[in-house]
C-alpha cells in the first residue's frame, strides 16, 4: 500500500494487526512517553492515542517500533529502493545482472519532487498557535515539551529550491526555559548536520534562515530525515522513492510546506540569536544538559484536517530509534564499504549509544610477504572511517582484519570483542586523538562537543586465551571489591566513587600498582573495568557496552598495568584498565517517575486498552 498520510499508514497497520488504540484520556506530560516505552519494551504494536489531555489532536507513536513492522510499512517500495542503492554501491555488478534492476528507472522518477499549484491541499486547512500542539514531555527533568519526530526543512541560499534542500531530524523545544510562548522555539542540531551548512551561509550573508518543520505525513518522509545521505543529495528525493510517490510541496507566504504533512511550523533563525535549550533525555541514556542553541522565531503553524501528531521517545537503547538504525542498515548496508576501500563491515553499536562505540572489519593486505602480521591497512581504513560523515563522531573505534577470521561479523558483538581481545597488543595497538570533537550528546569528555578518541586495531595470530573464571588469590586495594567477569577476558571491579579527578587518578594508580605484581595471574584478562557496580556491568552484554563506552573519555580514563610512553606513544605491558565510573561532570541518567509508572500499570489491567500488551 502506498501511504499518502499518517492516517493512511495507521489504518493499514490496524488492518494487519499492528496497531492498538488507547481510548482512555492520557496526559502528554510524561504519561504518553511512559506508555510508549512500556509498549516498545514488550515488543508491542504501534499506538494511536485517541484522547490526549488538553489537545484537540490525536497522537501516534511506535510506528517504527520493530524492524519487521518498519519493513512491512514499506513492503511495496523497499526492494526497489534497495536496488537503487545497490546500483550506486556496485554499478558493475548491477550491469552484469541488469534484468534484476529493470524497475530502478521508474523508482528514480518517483524521487523527483512535485510542486503543487492547484487543487485542495490538506496542509492549508487551518492554522493554530504553538501551545495548541500536543505538548509531549518525555522525561521528568526535560526542559519542556519537545517535537521528537520533526522533519526540519531548510534550503541552501546559494541554490534555492527543493533540490538544494536539507531535511533533517533535529529536536525542537516547543516551550519552557526563556522561550516566549507561541513566538519562540528552540532548534537543537549537532555536529555534521546539513542544516549547519545552510545556517553558516545565511549568517555569512547576514540574512535569516527560513525554516519549515514538518510533522507527520507519509512515514517515508520521516525515515528520509534520518538517512545518512551525502551532502548535496536532497532527502526529499529519497522520501519520494521510498514512499512510492513523489514528494509533494508548495510555497506559502515565502516558506516551503510539505503538502502531505499533518503539521508544519514555519519561522526564521536570525544570525547570532541563541537561547538556552534543554535539558532533554537523550539516546545515550542520560540527559543532555542546557546549552545555547539557535532560536527560531515562529511565523505560522499549519495543520491538515483530522491531523495526527506522531512522536517517539528516546532514552537508553534499545528504543524506537534502534529500529530506524536497523532499517537504514537494511537499505544502505552496501554503500559505506563501497565508499571506503578495504572496509567490509561497520557497526555503530546501538546499545552503547551509537557514536561512543564503532566496530569495523577491514582488509589487511599490505605486506603478505611478512611472517608477522600486524595492523597496517586497517589503520589506513580507520583514518578513512574517522573522516567519513557521522562516523567521524566515533569515540572508540575497534577494528580487526577480515583475513584473521573470515566469518566474523560486527553485529556479533560478544564474539567480536573476544576476537579482538585475543589478538590485541596493548604496547602497539592503541592510537589516540586528544582534544578533538565528539558527539554533542556525550558528556564523558572535557566540554560540549569536546573529548578524545581512540582507535584499537588488532590483527594477526592469537596472543592469549581469554579467561572465563576469576583469577585465584586476586588481591585488590582498599575500596576495590566484587571482581566479576563481564565477558571472556573482561574483568569488572567495583571501585570507590569518583569524587575528583585528582583522587580518581590516585585510586586507579593504586589499582595499577597492586595488579602489577599479579600480571602473570591476569594474562587471561587483557581488559579490566573500574566501575561503580561490577555486578550490573556483568549482568548483560548491553550493560557492559553501555557503561564502558558512555562513561569514559579515552584520553582521561584509559589506564594500564605497567604503562609507558615511548616517543609520545602510550601503551601498557599488562592489562588495559578503563575507568567507567560516573564522574561529577557527567549528565544524570534517565529514571522513570514512579507515579507515572503506576498510571501506566493501570492501563494494562483487564478491560483497559493495553490489557495483554504490557
Amino acid at each position: 500500500m502506498i501511504h499518502k498520510s499518517t492516517e493512511d499508514c495507521l489504518l493499514d497497520l490496524e488492518k494487519h494487526g499492528h496497531l492498538v488504540r488507547i481510548t482512555e484520556e492520557v496526559d502528554p506530560n510524561l504519561e504518553m512517553a511512559a506508555i510508549h516505552r512500556r509498549v516498545y519494551a514488550a515488543n508491542g504494536p504501534a499506538i494511536l492515542f485517541e484522547n490526549v489531555k488538553g489537545s484537540q489532536f490525536r497522537c501516534a507513536s511506535n510506528l517504527f517500533g520493530s524492524l519487521e513492522r518498519s519493513k512491512f510499512m514499506f513492503r511495496h517500495t523497499l526492494r526497489q529502493v534497495q536496488q537503487l542503492v545497490t546500483i550506486k554501491a556496485n554499478p558493475e555488478a548491477a550491469a552484469k545482472e541488469f534484468w534484476k534492476f529493470l524497475g530502478a528507472p521508474f523508482t528514480a522518477i518517483k524521487a523527483l519532487p512535485r510542486k503543487r499549484r492547484f487543487g485542495k491541499i490538506p496542509i492549508l486547512h487551518n492554522t493554530i498557535k504553538v501551545d495548541q500542539l500536543p505538548q509531549v514531555k518525555s522525561w521528568p527533568m526535560d526542559g519542556g515539551p519537545f517535537v521528537t519526530l520533526p522533519l526540519v526543512y531548510t534550503e541552501d541560499m546559494d541554490k534555492p529550491g527543493v533540490m538544494g534542500s536539507n531535511l533533517g531530524m533535529y529536536r525542537i523545544q516547543l516551550g519552557g526555559n526563556d522561550y516566549i510562548p507561541n513566538k519562540e522555539i528552540g532548534l537543537h542540531y549537532q555536529l555534521h548536520r546539513g542544516i549547519g551548512v545552510h545556517q553558516t551561509k545565511a549568517n555569512a550573508k547576514g540574512e535569516p534562515l527560513k525554516v519549515s518543520i514538518f510533522v507527520g505525513g507519509p512515514p517515508a518522509h520521516t525515515l528520509a530525515a534520518v538517512m545518512p545521505l551525502p551532502e548535496g543529495l536532497p532527502e526529499v528525493t529519497f522520501a519520494g522513492a521510498l514512499a512510492g510517490r513523489r514528494f509533494q510541496y508548495l510555497y506559502q507566504e515565502g516558506f516551503c510546506l510539505s503538502a502531505e504533512a499533518d503539521f508544519v511550523i514555519t519561522g526564521i533563525v536570525n544570525p547570532g540569536e541563541n537561547k538556552p535549550e534543554g535539558p532533554f533525555g537523550d539516546h545515550l541514556g542520560y540527559y543532555s544538559l542546557t546549552h545555547d542553541f539557535p532560536l527560531m522565531r515562529v511565523y505560522k503553524v499549519w495543520h491538515r484536517p483530522n491531523a495526527i501528531w506522531p512522536f517517539t521517545v528516546v532514552g537508553r537503547p534499545p528504543q524506537e530509534d534502534t529500529s530506524f538504525g536497523a532499517l537504514i542498515h537494511e537499505i544502505t548496508g552496501a554503500v559505506i564499504p563501497s565508499e571506503l576501500p578495504g572496509l567490509h563491515e561497520v557497526n555503530a553499536v546501538d546499545a552503547a549509544g551509537v557514536h561512543p562505540l564503532l566496530l569495523a572489519i577491514g582488509s589487511e593486505r599490505y605486506t603478505p610477504y611478512y611472517k608477522e602480521r600486524k595492523p597496517q591497512e586497517i589503520l589506513t581504513i580507520a583514518n578513512h572511517i574517522l573522516g567519513f560523515g557521522q562516523m567521524s563522531l566515533a569515540k572508540y573505534l575497534l577494528i580487526v582484519a577480515k583475513e584473521d577470521e573470515p566469518n566474523l561479523h560486527t553485529h556479533d558483538i560478544a564474539h567480536f570483542f573476544s576476537h579482538l581481545l585475543e589478538r590485541v597488543d596493548w604496547t602497539r595497538d592503541l592510537h589516540f586523538q586528544t582534544k578533538t570533537s565528539i558527539d554533542t550528546l556525550d558528556y564523558s569528555g572535557s566540554g560540549l562537543n569536546s573529548g578524545s578518541k581512540v582507535v584499537i586495531a588488532a590483527a594477526g595470530e592469537k596472543l592469549r586465551e581469554l579467561a572465563t573464571e576469576l583469577p585465584t588469590d586476586l588481591k585488590l586495594p582498599d575500596g576495590f571489591h566484587t571482581p566479576t567477569i563481564a565477558q571472556p577476558g573482561v574483568l569488572a571491579i567495583a571501585s570507590p566513587p569518583f569524587k575528583s579527578e585528582q583522587e580518581g587518578i590516585q585510586q586507579i594508580k593504586q589499582l595499577e600498582e597492586v595488579l602489577h605484581h599479579q600480571k602473570e595471574n591476569l594474562k587471561g584478562f587483557p581488559l579490566i573495568l573500574a566501575t561503580d557496580d561490577s555486578e550490573f556491568v556483568a549482568r548483560t552484554l548491553n550493560n557492559f557496552v553501555w557503561t564502558t563506552f558512555t562513561r569514559s573519555n579515552p584520553s582521561h580514563d584509559i589506564h594500564g598495568v605497567d604503562s609507558f610512553i615511548e616517543h609520545k606513544h602510550w601503551g601498557c605491558r599488562g592489562s588495559l584498565i578503563i575507568d567507567t565510573r560516573v564522574k561529577p561532570h557527567h549528565a544524570p541518567p534517565l529514571i522513570d517517575d514512579p507515579k507515572i509508572t503506576k498510571r501506566v500499570d493501570a492501563l494494562g489491567a483487564k478491560g483497559k486498552s493495553l490489557y495483554g500488551i504490557i
